[in-house]
């Protein structure tokens, strides 16, 4: 043990959204959300940069500032991690720099599960396949999606199924495909979480054409809207249909209630 205080950093900005402003990341999970379940895991706060405000730099001319500003005498790298404007190539090279400038660089080796690698790449993928299954066991959680409640066209209400539709906090954030969800909803004036089901689609039935999220929780009586919630994903019930009048839209909503409660 070296005996040092552990220290984390991250990125208010994607890297590449910063090098590439025409670039649109789909993120997973959005910095608050990220700080928070850093927070949980760690118990340690991370510093976050402004990836705008280092990215000229080199790694000797980062790492330098690592040193001087914050003290860091060893520093932890994933193992296919690259920083600095010369983007390094090696992990020797890394190391070489990191001595001259006063710090011992570290690499962590590749977390695998027995069967697949583990990366954004392939949680990214299974999320726009509509995989919830897959995206949660590799994320190690389940995947979550947090906003506001705000007015929609009330449909759902006239159809005895009242939904709230969401208004994402980070409207950069990866949306899974379209479809109808199992849901636990999170919401601060509750304790315990609350069973939902979550629409994502145009609402094909009704005429609509823009994506909207809606969530209907069953047996609930509150009124949402303005509140703030967390939506986790637990399994993709269905594909999004057009169904030929509200009572055939109904009758699938109830079905849907039914799956929901095995």
């Amino acid at each position: 043990m070296r005996g040092l205080a552990p220290m984390i950093i991250t990125f208010r900005q994607h890297p590449r959204a910063v090098l590439y402003p025409s670039f649109q990341p789909e993120l997973i999970t959005p910095t608050d959300e990220r700080i928070a379940l850093i927070e949980a895991s760690s118990g340690i706060t991370p510093e976050v940069i402004d990836f705008a405000s280092i990215h000229t730099l080199t790694a000797a001319a980062f790492m330098h500032k690592l040193h001087q500003d914050e003290q860091v005498t060893a520093l932890l790298m994933g193992y296919d991690h690259r920083f600095g404007s010369d983007r390094l190539r090696t992990q020797e090279q890394y190391r070489r720099v990191g001595i001259k400038e006063g710090i011992d660089v570290l690499t962590l080796n590749e977390y695998t599960d027995a069967s697949q690698h583990i990366s954004s790449t392939e949680i990214r993928h299974a999320l726009t396949q509509g995989d919830i299954h897959q995206a949660n066991a590799l994320l190690g959680r389940p995947y979550s999606l947090s906003g506001y409640i705000e007015h929609g066209n009330a449909i759902g209400r006239t159809i005895g199924f009242p939904t709230a539709n969401i208004h994402p906090d980070e409207h950069l954030q990866l949306i899974p495909l379209s479809g109808v969800y199992q849901v636990q909803v999170l919401l601060p004036c509750y304790e315990q979480p609350l069973k939902g089901i979550l629409n994502i689609g145009t609402n094909p039935t009704v005429g609509n054409t823009r994506e909207t999220i809606e969530l209907h929780i069953p047996d609930w009586t509150g009124d949402l809207y303005g509140q703030h919630l967390t939506v986790l994903f637990e399994r993709r019930i269905r594909e999004e249909r057009s169904f030929g009048s509200l009572d055939d839209l109904r009758r699938q909503i109830s079905e849907d209630i039914k799956i929901f409660h095995t």
